[in-house]
């Protein structure tokens, strides 16, 4: 017989579980839950070598909607438990739900190590600058003035960049999406399957209850072919209705600044051409904010390097064929002593 007439090609629907789905409704995680199902029906993933790994937080329900394995775990520590997965079983396919808050407040120490590891899994960070789950409060990546029961006179903290963290984690890859954004975001997330190494995704995702329409200014789709770049290897950062918008470097300046294409002599070749190996310019691309620039989605930045969890198993199996795997007699060797 035929193998591949034997597997059954499974569709985002084999991903959903019995569960109720209990966000509060038009909570941007529905959107993204189904883009997520929709990615890894798409790319082949299977429910027995795929686990998705969560903290505390709105977001961190992920597991129990998803037909997969699954670790619900303690508020901020999901890196740490998604490292333990992929060293105990590397063939397992990892994802890590995360969101601003569970990230990047309690969890920041640990989201920043597996990165800087280079760790092989997709993580998601769901960032909808506040804490929904209890009950709005300001989060690390809120805007000044933000208003909320942990600060009522207006938040007075400068926001993080999720994007700008990753980097300076030394993330490999770095990419943003958006909520709504079911055409984009599975291809965002298929690259950031297909990249070996930690993955890091930032996704736009409204709060409804707490926070609604925060991100309004760039993601409303009537507005956004104005308002958002969509970031490709190898093409110009165009933007715009009429695709007559775009960056440019100012070397005076050494910034980037917008332009439209036919006025002060500017032509298409005058435009940056997006290179998703180039920190410096995966640097300037986070930063740029709503409404003075466009804001980059798609895959920002990505280098391949050796992850850790490949240098891990190597180092083992070095060990082993040296001789070195008689782990008590390894603990004793070099300055040792024995106390009388």
């Amino acid at each position: 017989m035929n193998e591949q007439t034997d597997v059954k090609k499974l569709t985002f629907k084999d991903f959903e579980t019995d569960q109720e789905v209990r966000w509060c409704p038009g909570c941007g995680d529905y959107a993204i839950l189904k883009a997520v199902q929709m990615t890894l029906a798409n790319i082949g993933a299977t429910p027995e070598n795929t686990v998705f790994v969560s903290g505390i937080g709105c977001s961190s329900r992920f597991p129990y909607y998803v037909e997969t394995y699954g670790f619900h775990t303690i508020h901020g520590r999901a890196p740490a438990v998604a490292t333990g997965v992929k060293l105990a079983n590397p063939d397992l396919d990892v994802w890590l739900v995360t969101g601003d808050g569970d990230g990047l407040s309690i969890g920041g120490n640990h989201m920043l190590h597996v990165l800087r590891r280079n760790v092989n899994m997709q993580i998601m960070l769901f960032n909808n600058e506040i804490y929904g789950l209890t009950k709005g409060q300001y989060s690390p990546t809120s805007k000044l003035g933000t208003r909320s029961p942990s600060t009522p006179f207006g938040s007075v903290d400068l926001p993080l960049s999720p994007c700008a963290f990753a980097l300076g984690a030394g993330a490999r890859f770095v990419a943003r999406g958006i909520d709504t954004g079911l055409k984009e975001l599975p291809l965002i997330l298929a690259r950031a399957k297909d990249h070996v190494g930690a993955s890091f995704v930032e996704i736009f995702q409204n709060c409804i209850v707490f926070n609604d329409k925060t991100f309004e200014g760039f993601t409303l789709k009537k507005e956004a072919a104005n308002t958002q770049i969509y970031a490709e290897h190898g093409k110009p950062l165009i933007y715009g209705k009429d695709r007559n918008k775009g960056l440019i470097f100012n070397r005076d300046k050494f910034a980037l600044e917008t332009a439209v294409i036919g006025e002060n002599g500017v032509t298409e070749k005058d435009i940056l051409v997006h290179d998703e190996t180039n920190k410096i310019l995966a640097q300037m691309l986070v930063e740029l904010k709503s409404p003075e620039f466009p804001v980059v989605c798609g895959v920002i930045y990505c280098v391949q390097e050796e992850s850790y969890d490949q240098a891990v198993h190597k180092q083992i199996e070095h060990a082993k064929k040296n001789g070195n795997d008689d782990f008590n007699a390894l603990i004793r060797k070099g300055r040792t002593w024995t106390v009388e």
